[in-house]
């Protein structure tokens, strides 16, 4: 298992767990831009949340899921955590 994940690799969970939204360029420079702004409402990142812990074994509270505003937010929250968890 990877101990980091990647702008990419959100990228592609966002989009698994709530599809493409028209018009957003996720291809671009999203890194701190906030979710909302990119089409993604707390319903998304929570089944992004979930899909996290599928795959990466990262559980994030629902709780805490609605406190990370951009996907820079969400990356280090989870990075932290799997770097801490090796």
């Amino acid at each position: 298992m990877s101990k980091t994940i990647s702008l990419d690799d959100l990228r592609d969970l966002l989009v698994q767990c709530a599809g493409e939204v028209t018009g957003v360029d996720l291809a671009g420079d999203i890194i701190d831009t906030d979710f909302e702004e990119i089409g993604y409402d707390s319903l998304a990142l929570m089944e992004t949340g979930a899909r996290l812990e599928a795959v990466y074994g990262v559980v994030i509270p629902d709780d805490d899921i609605a406190e990370l505003k951009t996907p820079r937010d969400l990356l280090d929250r989870v990075n932290q955590t799997l770097v801490e968890a090796s």
